[in-house]
């Protein structure tokens, strides 16, 4: 009996496969190119990253460590991924025999809980930033009748806080308070915080209370990469990220630490929170990590910089408050407050005018 063969998938162009999606893409990008970007969790990436993305790298599956894969096939993903460890070192001038790397996390949040779950036990003490202060939800944020991140969820978590005046970092109260609550991990970074860190600082106190010290410069990585910013990685034990920022690289995380914790941190990578690592964003990386390096990048992030300075000074001088009056990095912290507006609103109406923005709370607000 003669049976029909099935018909082979046609290989079409996305606008001819489904052109309803592909005209929504289109109008995504004409919204980028149309609009003034100006949200500091952004980037605009090259074409080579892009490319990446659109890869064949998509199809492989490649569970596990370089060398060490639960599927076959992985001679060059391994190749990929270890180009990608070694530029991560590189980019930000780490030695190989002291620091190790995991290019793996999904994105920043995941990285994050990644290395709770490698270093802790549900139930130990954390200390970060809190979120209304510029800290960022994954630093153990929690309201007093909810607990909003899965780090407070699994972990007591304890909030430290800016100066209300200065809207900077309050450290003697932050080393009060890690004398009294005795964290196991504290946090420092931030995601709407326009000053630099006093790392030094943090690993005095860390060292105090006996705490291991993470930095999360998901925000600053670009920054601390082309040497504008401070670097954590004198001062603290593992150093987390997302690439998407001021890194300029695709959407994915990244994690480093001192080879004691490599191990531990593998593991709660994989099996312990993730299924196969995303080749196209490790491929990506590379290439952007490569980028990183050149004159061209450093060139490119002091202009950021500048251009974040130029906007925060203008504003100044119209009589617009700023959170710790100015910026050193990228991120502009405006205070809407003496207009009784709220941040939602002026997002909107920046919206209607083609800036794109973001709200964000604001040290001292009440709202």
């Amino acid at each position: 009996m003669q049976t029909d063969k099935p018909l082979p998938m046609p290989n079409l162009s996305l606008e001819e496969k489904d052109p309803e999606i592909f005209a929504m893409i289109q109008g995504e990008k004409n919204r980028q190119y149309e609009c003034l970007e100006l949200i500091g969790s952004e980037n605009f990436t090259s074409r080579a990253v892009m490319e990446c993305m659109g890869s064949c790298l998509t199809n492989k599956y490649s569970e596990g460590q370089p060398g060490k894969r639960f599927y076959g096939g992985n001679e060059f993903i391994d190749q990929i991924e270890i180009a990608c460890q070694q530029r991560a070192l590189s980019a930000f001038r780490l030695d190989s025999n002291e620091w190790a790397v995991n290019v793996q996390p999904l994105s920043g949040s995941p990285a994050n809980f990644e290395v709770y779950t490698a270093i802790l036990q549900p139930g130990d003490r954390i200390l970060g930033l809190s979120l209304a202060h510029g800290g960022h939800l994954t630093h153990g944020h929690q309201t007093e009748t909810k607990k909003i991140s899965s780090s407070s969820h699994y972990f007591q978590a304890q909030s430290y806080y800016c100066d209300v005046e200065t809207g900077l970092i309050d450290y003697d109260a932050l080393a009060k308070q890690a004398e009294e609550w005795k964290p196991k991990l504290l946090i420092v970074g931030a995601s709407a915080y326009p000053q630099d860190f006093d790392y030094k600082r943090f690993r005095e106190i860390a060292d105090s209370c006996g705490a291991i010290l993470m930095c999360d410069m998901a925000h600053y990585s670009g920054l601390i990469a082309t040497q504008l910013m401070n670097s954590p990685f004198e001062f603290c034990d593992i150093v987390t990220s997302t690439t998407h920022k001021s890194l300029r690289g695709p959407r994915s995380g990244i994690i480093f630490c001192k080879k004691q914790y490599i191990e531990a941190i593998n593991f709660a990578v994989f099996p312990m929170l993730q299924g196969g690592p995303h080749n196209v964003n490790i491929a990506a990386l590379a290439v952007q990590l490569k980028e990183v390096q050149t004159p061209e990048f450093l060139a490119y992030s002091k202009q950021v910089v500048a251009n974040s300075q130029a906007l925060a000074n203008t504003l100044m001088a119209q009589g617009e408050q700023l959170i710790t009056k100015g910026t050193c990095t990228h991120i502009v912290m405006w205070d809407l407050r003496q207009h009784g507006i709220t941040g939602s609103k002026m997002e909107k109406l920046l919206d209607v005018m083609h800036m794109t923005t973001n709200k964000n709370s604001v040290v001292g607000d009440k709202r």
